[in-house]
């Protein structure tokens, strides 16, 4: 009889009842969660230990100034992306354009607001009085510029505009992904462009779409507190305030890390159901095998 020539052979040839078999150890996991959790514990205790007064956080939770710097900045979060959003879609759909004037321009917009940073396009809006002095009709329907240009107001722009450029690209990716022969079949039914767009194309786009618009839309949440450089009373100008007065600096910056973890906490979960929502049909439905299979069973 010949001797085994493999392994598979050795293994096969002997009787192994009695062995037991043995999990694999998997040390270098067990290893890491020990660091990340004495890591954990270290911050824990070392905030916890720190000079830091924690009943006046618990007390500036819903100081009515915080709590006015947290309505401003959901308000400024939603008129920025509102204006990015619809400003976006326009851009995206004059860069798919087939007029070369239309495509120039949008491309000119995405190239200029996303060279210039948020802040320096805050401070532009905001000191714009200084190249125009005032707004509308000379002799006729004047407006200071001092008194239109608000801090408000340069924020929306500045925030909003920029926001604008990168929803462009976003947009613009979604409608690329759709299946250039739904615009076909559209038009093929006396549709026009314009109507398949916005019947046809973006509906289906959304799936793509939503994704990025909802991470830009959490970001814009926390790009609000550079506003806090031009005296817009956000979360972060408010905290400022007190602490300018109290000298409860660390506190005040935790009260303000607290609101801006609740509203980031509630538009992802908000994200999660729209996203669901457009989603219907791809890629979460079983294969037909397999429900037929589980009905006759």
């Amino acid at each position: 009889m010949n001797a085994p020539t493999s392994t598979a052979e050795l293994v096969a040839e002997e009787d192994l009842p009695h062995l037991t078999r043995v999990p694999r150890r998997h040390l270098g996991r067990w290893a890491s969660a020990v660091v990340v959790l004495a890591v954990v514990v270290f911050i824990i205790v070392s905030f916890a230990r720190g000079n830091i007064d924690w009943p006046t956080v618990g007390q500036y939770l819903t100081d009515s100034t915080i709590l006015h710097g947290l309505v401003s900045t959901v308000v400024m979060t939603f008129l920025a992306m509102f204006v990015g959003i619809t400003i976006g879609v326009i851009s995206a759909v004059m860069r798919l354009s087939e007029n070369p004037v239309l495509r120039t321009i949008s491309l000119g917009y995405v190239w200029l607001f996303r060279g210039i940073p948020q802040l320096l396009q805050l401070y532009i809006w905001y000191n714009l009085a200084l190249v125009f002095p005032t707004f509308g009709i000379p002799g006729l329907a004047e407006t200071q510029t001092t008194q239109l240009m608000t801090p408000l107001v340069a924020s929306v722009l500045g925030l909003g505009l920029c926001q604008g450029a990168y929803t462009s690209e976003v947009v613009r990716a979604g409608i690329l992904s759709v299946d250039p022969g739904q615009i076909e079949a559209g038009q093929g039914i006396g549709m026009t462009r314009s109507l398949v767009l916005r019947r046809i194309i973006l509906p289906q786009a959304m799936r793509v779409i939503l994704p990025p618009i909802g991470n830009e839309f959490i970001s814009m949440v926390k790009l609000t507190s550079l506003a806090s450089a031009i005296q817009f009373t956000e979360i972060l100008h408010s905290a400022q305030n007190i602490y300018f007065v109290s000298g409860k600096v660390m506190e005040l910056l935790f009260v303000a890390t607290f609101w801006y973890i609740v509203v980031v906490s509630v538009l992802s979960v908000g994200q999660h159901f729209i996203e669901k929502r457009f989603s219907r049909g791809h890629g979460s439905r079983r294969p037909a095998a397999a429900r037929v299979q589980e009905e006759t069973a």
